[in-house]
């Protein structure tokens, strides 16, 4: 093992969808929306429009394409839409999350891209979506409230028509008229029973299905579809968890970055389905390590975080390298062709989380270290030097 340092980028994490439809409305509201006789009015003639925009978007193309080569980065959809925002400006956080790792690391890989794309999606998840079934769970329980108001008023006015009627069997008289009111007051009242029954039970069943589509919602957004471990997103509510638990406790806690090695390549031999179930092997591997105390989880691409509390920065070196040998030991095979693949490794990066002032820089730390295990000669574990 060697102390190692280096750098790593906090990725970018927009309120994606809000800022503009608030600014919409504030337009709108405001009366300082784009003019649409002004706009008229400096329109240039239709045909060179169109030639400027066709020209426009032939350079466009052109600069996506650059950029995408100059990274050596697959020509994915993915890909695309990241490079396609970062050149036209449309997403300030997906440019300044580009400039930063470039100034950083000088380059640009498949998996970060991957993992900024996928920041974007969860994103859009939590604003709209579940804001929505939060006001549809308010307006059940509201809905609740009123129909048990209706139900104790109807009790009241029940038992007070009970009571007048009572009164007047009590005064004597013909009693057949009063038996008859007596009759249709008890049938009403039990009509209206059953009506309050079967709407409580309505509202009792959408409350129901609008808990599992909450419940729903939060375990996607927290968790990795692919590997089905805790993502990004999970990981850092986590962290936040075992420090605290590490320091009330005077317990070591130490973080891990695994990258596989050469996963590109691994990629463009045997496809990206293989690729897949590779991603999928070693989360499997890296999972059965963990426990209360140790935690697993996708952080984006060919990229994972294990968070230890109870272990030093050296006992978690050893414990990721126990891992690295297994995988490295195992002669892997392309199950769609049943070809031998070439032997399948990652790259670790250790850091003793509370030797550095926050777990962001704990976390810049390890993945120094992981980017100087890959500059090194790759399928090793390094550890991060407390003095970083």
């Amino acid at each position: 093992m060697k102390g190692m340092t280096g750098a790593h980028s906090s990725s970018a994490n927009p309120q994606h969808g809000l800022t503009d439809r608030l600014a919409r409305w504030a337009k709108g509201l405001s009366g300082k929306g784009d003019d649409p006789h002004a706009e008229e009015a400096h329109r240039p003639r239709a045909g060179a429009a169109s030639n400027r925009e066709i020209n426009r978007r032939r350079q466009l193309y052109t600069d996506i394409g650059d950029f995408l080569f100059a990274h050596d980065l697959d020509l994915t959809p993915i890909n695309f839409s990241v490079a396609l925002d970062y050149l036209t400006g449309a997403n300030i956080g997906v440019e300044k999350a580009i400039r930063a790792v470039m100034m950083e690391r000088g380059r640009i890989t498949n998996g970060w891209m991957e993992s900024l794309a996928a920041d974007q999606r969860a994103d859009e998840v939590t604003p709209e979506s579940l804001a929505s079934m939060l006001d549809k769970v308010e307006e059940n329980l509201d809905q609740f409230t009123g129909l048990m108001h209706e139900s104790r008023n109807s009790a009241k006015d029940y038992g007070a028509a009970l009571q007048e009627q009572a009164k007047d069997l009590a005064g004597g008289g013909d009693s057949e008229p009063v038996l008859a009111r007596l009759v249709g007051l008890t049938r009403s009242m039990v009509e209206k029973t059953r009506q309050v029954e079967t709407q409580l039970r309505e509202n009792q069943k959408q409350t129901q299905a609008l808990k599992s589509s909450l419940e729903s919602a939060r375990r996607a957004a927290e968790h990795d579809h692919l590997t089905g471990l805790p993502n990004r997103r999970a990981f850092e509510t986590v962290l936040r968890d075992e420090l605290a638990l590490a320091q009330a406790e005077q317990e070591s806690l130490s973080v891990a970055f695994c990258d596989i090695d050469h996963f590109k390549v691994i990629n463009d031999t045997h496809g990206h389905d293989t690729g897949d179930r590779v991603l999928k092997f070693i989360a499997g591997l890296l999972a059965k390590v963990s426990d209360d105390r140790c935690h697993v989880a996708r952080h984006g691409g060919e990229e994972f975080v294990m968070l230890f509390r109870g272990k030093t920065a050296a006992e978690t070196c050893e414990a990721v390298d126990g891992v690295r040998e297994d995988l490295a030991s195992r002669s892997l095979v392309n199950r769609t062709n049943g070809e031998r693949m070439d032997r399948v490794s990652f790259s670790a990066g250790v850091a003793n989380v509370l030797a550095y002032e926050d777990p962001r820089a704990a976390l810049k730390a390890a993945d120094r270290a992981l980017y100087l295990a890959k500059e090194h000669g790759r399928n090793r574990v390094y550890l991060a030097a407390e003095t970083d």
